[in-house]
């Protein structure tokens, strides 16, 4: 049974019966991790939800949350390597909390959006600079082959409160370069749900990346992206975290 499986059944107790008590057969540093929804129904991600990245990146104020889509295929798990391409010298990190569905609904309220959420896990949207600004649609520079990472696990909604503020925080070769609190979002999780549901069914192992805050490296100077042999981390504090070597394609 996989997640979306357990999800899809309602039966996410049921494994928390089964592993209660149990032991591990294996150390985690032998297990090879895949995204912790490999191949979700939807991802759909948010962008500029951050008032510090807004400000930084100089675009006005939104109305409503912007929305933007990634494929599966994009992403990989924790401690798999996130590739590089050649095209590109503009590899960007952005360190996101991804909400996973539980519960499928339309038109979900905000005050209901808490009984559709199965969890929470760290997301890296690993941005293409260049291709995300070929045109006003940033779908090229955000679904580039491994290029966003996904993990380690999910931590279950209820061993996190609802409208807990949870504590962002990414870090490059060791050095913090992001730190935000969800509390700090644009638009607050039970907004995304609710704007999200009204236009499109969401369904049970459907993830919405929530945004990144300020401290991207496209906007520092000198600027900053991730290259060939660096270790980037994506840390929730109430989570755990996902850390990933960045490696450049061989072609």
């Amino acid at each position: 049974m996989t997640i979306v499986d357990a999800l899809r059944a309602d039966a996410l107790g049921e494994l928390d019966r089964a592993v209660a008590g149990a032991t591990g057969d294996h150390a985690l540093a032998d297990i090879e991790f895949l995204p912790v929804i490999p191949n979700p129904p939807k991802i759909i991600c948010i962008g500029v939800n951050y008032e510090t990245h807004r400000n930084e990146i100089g675009r006005d104020p939104s109305a409503k949350p912007m929305v933007f889509a990634r494929f599966p295929i994009s992403q990989v798990g924790h401690g798999e390597p996130m590739i590089a391409p050649p095209e590109s010298g503009t590899y960007d990190y952005e360190g996101e909390i991804a909400v996973i569905i539980g519960k499928p609904g339309r038109r979900i309220s905000q005050a209901d959006c808490w009984d559709h959420i199965a969890g929470y896990a760290p997301y890296n949207d690993g941005s293409i600079r260049e291709w995300q600004r070929h045109t006003p649609q940033w779908g090229p520079g955000k679904n580039w082959y491994k290029t966003g990472a996904f993990g380690p696990w999910m931590t279950t909604r209820g061993e996190i409160a609802d409208d807990q503020d949870l504590h962002l925080k990414t870090r490059l070769n060791g050095v913090e370069v992001q730190n935000a609190k969800s509390s700090d979002m644009i638009f607050k999780i039970p907004e995304l749900i609710e704007y999200c549901s009204t236009f499109i069914p969401l369904e049970a192992g459907d993830v919405i990346v929530t945004g990144t805050p300020g401290g991207v490296g496209v906007r520092r100077e000198p600027k900053l992206f991730m290259k060939d042999g660096d270790v980037v981390e994506v840390e929730i504090t109430e989570v755990g975290v996902l850390s990933n070597p960045i490696r450049a394609e061989a072609v």
